[in-house]
């Protein structure tokens, strides 16, 4: 039995954005493996093992899921919005890296619609000209590099998508986040929190860098700072394809 590897994005969270073709791998899957809530997304079925795990563990998750499909099984690495986006996928070639007798593999990536993507789209059109995303957690690189970031991305003009913006064992970073860009961008730049983007707790507001406070974000919100000409057009938000 010759075992394959996919990594497959569930998208942000309504089912139906999951992608056809991830869809399709997961009706073939012998094993699926994730973080607990990504894999509780996954309908349990005969002949489908389902492996959740801890967060924190994402190269553990890898290995355990490339000895599997060494040993013939078909499996499904799952993550929300896009796997390589902030999620997986580099978990998975990382763990490759590490132990090249994986490399031969059949490994493959399966895109989503990334959480940045579905809260853009729920505002209008904040991305539509050049942009950046940044994690805003400092897990896996320190503080001082996040800011030096946003400053180079505020003073580049970019529109800008953080991810990860503020959790409970971090709340000051996202408050002195806020203080770079007003320094930088000054306050009437738009900014813009969409919770749980297209599931039932979804929640967008948008208001400027000067009347923006931390706790308007959480681990579930995708916050998107807009450029110089980003503006709102009733209860959209859109940036203009052309720099004035």
């Amino acid at each position: 039995m010759t075992g394959w590897l996919v990594v497959a994005g569930l998208g942000p969270g309504d089912d139906a954005l999951i992608t056809p073709e991830v869809t399709a791998v997961l009706a073939e899957a012998t094993d699926v493996i994730g973080y607990i809530p990504y894999v509780a997304r996954v309908a349990a079925r005969e002949g489908l093992a389902l492996h959740p795990t801890d967060n924190r563990v994402e190269l553990e998750r890898a290995r355990h899921a490339l000895e599997l499909a060494a040993e013939g099984g078909r499996v499904v690495v799952v993550s929300s919005g896009d796997p390589g986006v902030f999620a997986m996928a580099s978990a998975v070639f990382e763990a490759v890296e590490t132990a090249p007798e994986y490399g031969d593999l059949d490994i493959r990536i399966l895109p989503g619609i990334t959480a940045m993507l579905a809260a853009a789209s729920r505002l209008g059109a904040p991305l539509g000209h050049d942009f950046c995303a940044i994690n805003l957690s400092d897990n896996l690189k320190p503080w001082e590099l996040i800011e030096h970031r946003l400053r180079l991305a505020s003073q580049a003009g970019f529109a800008m998508a953080f991810y990860n913006p503020r959790s409970k064992s971090r709340p000051h970073q996202f408050s002195r986040a806020l203080e770079v860009l007003r320094e930088e961008c000054g306050g009437q730049r738009l900014i813009s929190f969409a919770r749980a983007v297209t599931t039932t707790e979804e929640a967008i507001q948008t208001v400027t860098l000067a009347e923006a406070v931390p706790e308007m974000a959480d681990m579930r919100t995708v916050v998107i700072v807009g450029n110089a000409d980003t503006r709102r057009i009733g209860r959209f938000v859109y940036t203009p394809r052309s720099v004035s």
